[in-house]
């Protein structure tokens, strides 16, 4: 909101800067389309995490509505938040502007409008969206672990529920958590970024995965059980193809860059892994539910 006023020219002993930092000095991309890259790859790992909002709808009272609610939810608060809070600061704050690097654009920005304890004010918003963060992905991990025991393909201490809560699963995501917490304390310089530039070609092979089986699994809903699609997407399928262009293209983009090739390099070796693992063990289950099925058809 300060930042909206401040380009209005309506915040006290502040000019109002037009489209001087878009178009002067260089321009919208001073520095061509390798600081658009970059910043692009540290998006994804920003939107870690936004498919939790459906998994914790889908445990509401009314897990219709709360899905589609919020999935607009989330989206307009991406919007808001984010599109148009990084559209505010470039508008205001000049790109070479040396703070940007040393603290931070949000800090910069208040900065440049002489707001006073500024630092503070980001310490208590980073603190708050660090606290968030983890509490989204504490429960999200949770959930998962408790939905791979379900499905027989997790060991089943994850899978125990006490008051309606998998404690044994939120345990050790939060436990899991607090080791990559310590990381950056004893490997601050090689492990623990190693493992930041990682999670975002992670995130982008569940996302992968996640539009791949809704492309299938809605057809097939649609095909077989109708009456159970209550929550469609619009313009399906070309929305799902159009976010699986677009990852594509982000993975593409990491290869060019050095500093997230070889995380994307070890992500898919990872994930071929696991895939060939999941194939075993689906074939050996599909092995012996039909050996199973020999006898009692025999008596």
């Amino acid at each position: 909101m300060l930042g909206l006023l401040a380009i209005l020219g309506v915040l006290p002993d502040t000019d109002a800067p037009g489209l001087t930092n878009l178009t002067g000095d260089g321009g919208f991309l001073p520095k061509g389309m390798d600081g658009f890259i970059i910043g692009l790859l540290a998006s994804v790992f920003a939107y870690g995490g936004l498919e939790t909002v459906t998994i914790a709808a889908a445990e509401s009272e009314n897990p219709v509505q709360g899905v589609a609610k919020a999935v607009r939810t989330a989206m307009w608060r991406i919007a808001v938040f984010y599109i148009g809070s990084m559209a505010v600061i470039v508008t205001l704050v000049p790109w070479d502007n040396p703070k940007v690097a040393e603290v931070g654009p949000f800090y910069a920005m208040l900065d440049h409008l002489g707001i006073g304890g500024a630092a503070q004010i980001m310490n208590v918003v980073i603190l708050i969206a660090l606290l968030s963060a983890m509490n989204a992905n504490i429960y999200g991990a949770s959930r998962m672990a408790r939905s791979l025991v379900a499905r027989g393909q997790g060991p089943a201490l994850l899978g125990r529920i006490s008051s309606g809560v998998p404690r044994n699963a939120v345990l050790f995501s939060s436990v899991f958590g607090f080791l990559c917490v310590l990381l950056s304390y004893w490997r601050p310089d090689d492990v623990f970024p190693w493992l930041l530039n990682m999670i975002g070609a992670v995130i982008l092979v569940v996302w992968i995965f996640i539009a791949v089986s809704q492309l299938i699994l809605r057809r097939r809903t649609e095909r077989e059980t109708p009456e159970k699609l209550v929550v469609r997407m619009w313009l399906f399928p070309v929305l799902t193809i159009v976010a699986l262009a677009g990852m594509a293209a982000i993975f593409l983009l990491m290869l060019r860059q050095p500093d997230t090739r070889d995380q994307l390099l070890a992500t898919g070796a990872l994930t071929a892994v696991l895939i060939v693992i999941g194939v075993v063990r689906q074939r050996r289950r599909r092995d012996g539910e039909a050996a199973a099925e020999i006898p009692a058809q025999r008596t």
